[in-house]
């Protein structure tokens, strides 16, 4: 079937909705939502049997809703509409909500039902949650009503308020006034949930040092406690952490709030937004392991079941900067001097990573200079992680990964991928080249002629295909809890296996005759030398680019790979 997806942005759940439609056999393409008219040429040149609004902002033309079915992907339970449905769930302690697939009409997110899917509300911030449980119950509300409009049989159901399965109701835009904290009064439990509600966007505006910021992140504190509500008592690894009445929290980002006529601001980490202000705030480390058995902010921990050790990094946004790459090749160093022989390397929820971090290079006083510390330190790690031959270690990407992140966890002897996940195996959007090693891992997973392809078609690929290709060695389904447990128990069975011995002698061989082949050195020198040319020199895009994505510059039409018709990919 031929199905156009209309998209305020091509972001996590479109990606996600497009590669699962592709994977059965549809012929889709991708239409931002950029106007009436760009809309209408869309329609008119796909011919479209269904178009699909997996995130839309904008209203669709009524002359293409109402000559065609057009269905709404909306975030919230039967009956719920408005513009701010998952900040409303979580600010409000909901234990579950929903995803309703609904067909467009002219009034918002009143049309007849197709689908709707409910999902558990985790304790997280709205982005985890969305790329997490929004997402899959997102998914299966999509594919339901798809198979529903194919059967030709099927009646939408009236939105109708008297349904006693018609919980929820019209809500109206949370407005920062409603987001605002009362440190003197809010408890660290509503601090928390109003934090999480605003991230990623918009942030809670709040006042820091006689200035306004939003505030993006929240995480509990089981250990520190401060005098004054509100007060900045410690900072750690580019966090803040502040005190409430009955606890702390900790805020991982800031953004400095515009001011009349002045430059654009965006999200940075809050220790460097606040650097002149926190020369008397003590930094308050954790190391992996301690972290990993507190409820405390920590981008990186680490424990051990029995023969296994897991190194788990959590960074905002997947993004990694110079100095987090930095911390976790220091963590990743001392878990591989651990006396394991497998070793894991994953969050336990969202991103795995998306490369180096784009808002820290933009904010850097020579971003040219910070993009080339930045992808060398991504380089140190990927060649720590490809040069461990004592031990086997496996990639668990329990959520998305793209360009050099996703290099980083092909460097593990095996990529254990989770069904839902996304993975974006290229560079060329932002600009660049890329390194991380990518010459010699990927050829080596699937081939040449498809490590070309996949770099240049920078389309994305759905974990079934990935598999396929050999991008990744296993996948396996269900919700992120069940995913880390498959992982866990099948390290397990890996570490105790009989063919361990034997897979690391072999390991070892096959790394000594590549290095004597092509020493990765040689990989190394040649990716940073284009990498180079990308970051110093004039006319390259990359900087404009970059640039274009931190401020979220909205793009003047639909990049070319996304609109024509895509079909079933190999």
């Amino acid at each position: 079937m031929r199905v156009l997806l209309i998209a305020t942005a091509f972001n996590s759940l479109t990606q996600r909705v497009h590669t699962e439609l592709r994977e059965r056999g549809h012929e889709v393409a991708v239409q931002l939502a950029l106007g009436d008219e760009p809309v209408r040429a869309a329609v008119a040149r796909t011919d479209p049997e269904l178009i699909i609004c997996p995130m839309l902002t904008k209203a669709i033309p009524e002359d293409v809703w109402s000559t065609r079915t057009v269905l709404i992907v909306h975030p919230g339970p039967k009956g719920d509409r408005g513009p701010s449905s998952l900040d409303w769930a979580i600010t409000e302690g909901a234990e579950r909500w929903g995803v309703t697939v609904l067909q467009a009409v002219e009034e918002m997110d009143a049309g007849d039902i197709w689908a709707s899917v409910d999902f558990p509300v985790r304790a997280c911030g709205k982005s985890e949650l969305y790329r997490g449980e929004v997402a899959d119950a997102a998914v299966e509300a999509v594919l339901l009503a798809v198979s529903r409009f194919e059967g030709g049989l099927f009646t939408p159901e009236p939105l109708d308020y008297d349904r006693p399965d018609v919980g929820g109701r019209l809500r109206p835009f949370l407005k920062q006034e409603a987001r605002r904290i009362d440190w003197e009064a809010d408890d660290t439990a509503t601090v928390l949930r109003k934090l999480r509600a605003g991230d990623s966007q918009p942030g809670v505006l709040d006042e820091l040092y006689g200035r306004e910021y939003f505030l993006h992140g929240g995480h509990p504190e089981d250990e520190l406690r401060g005098a004054r509500p509100g007060a900045v008592i410690a900072q750690r690894d580019g966090a803040i952490c502040r005190a409430t009445t009955d606890g702390a929290v900790w805020i991982p980002q800031l953004r400095p709030r515009r001011t009349p006529g002045g430059p654009a601001t965006f999200k940075l980490p809050a220790a460097t937004v606040l650097a002149d202000h926190l020369h008397r705030v003590r930094e308050v480390p954790v190391t992996p392991a301690s972290a990993a058995g507190r409820d405390t902010w920590s981008e990186i921990r680490y424990h051990e079941r029995e023969d296994v050790g897991f190194l788990e990094f959590s960074f905002a946004g997947g993004a990694m900067s110079t100095e987090q790459c930095r911390r976790l090749l220091a963590a990743y160093r001392e878990a591989a001097d651990r006396p394991t022989s497998v070793l894991v390397l994953g969050a336990a929820r969202d991103f795995f990573s998306n490369g180096i971090h784009l808002n820290v290079i933009e904010g850097a006083s020579f971003p040219a200079l910070e993009s080339w510390e930045n992808i060398n330190a991504m380089d140190d790690l990927v060649e720590a992680v490809l040069t461990t031959t004592d031990k086997l270690t496996v990639a668990a990407l329990a959520g998305n990964a793209a360009a050099g992140g996703l290099m980083l966890a092909i460097a593990a002897d095996e990529v254990w991928c989770r069904e839902s996940a996304v993975l974006n195996p290229h560079y060329r959007l932002m600009g660049l080249y890329g390194s991380e090693y990518w010459t010699y891992t990927l050829p080596r997973r699937v081939g040449a002629e498809q490590a070309e392809q996949l770099t240049t078609q920078t389309l994305p690929v759905g974990a079934a295909r990935a598999e396929r290709l050999g991008l990744v060695d296993r996948r396996a389904g269900g919700g992120a809890a069940e995913f880390r447990g498959w992982v866990e128990r099948e390290a397990a069975a890996l570490a105790g296996s009989p063919e361990l011995t034997g897979r690391l002698v072999e390991k070892k061989r096959r790394r000594a005759e590549d290095e004597e082949a092509r020493p990765l050195a040689d990989h190394r020198t040649e990716e940073l030398r284009r990498m180079h040319r990308n970051f110093y020199r004039e006319g390259e895009p990359y900087h404009r680019l970059r640039r274009d994505f931190v401020h979220k510059v909205c793009p003047v039409a639909t990049p070319e790979h996304l609109t024509g018709l895509l079909g079933r990919p190999e």
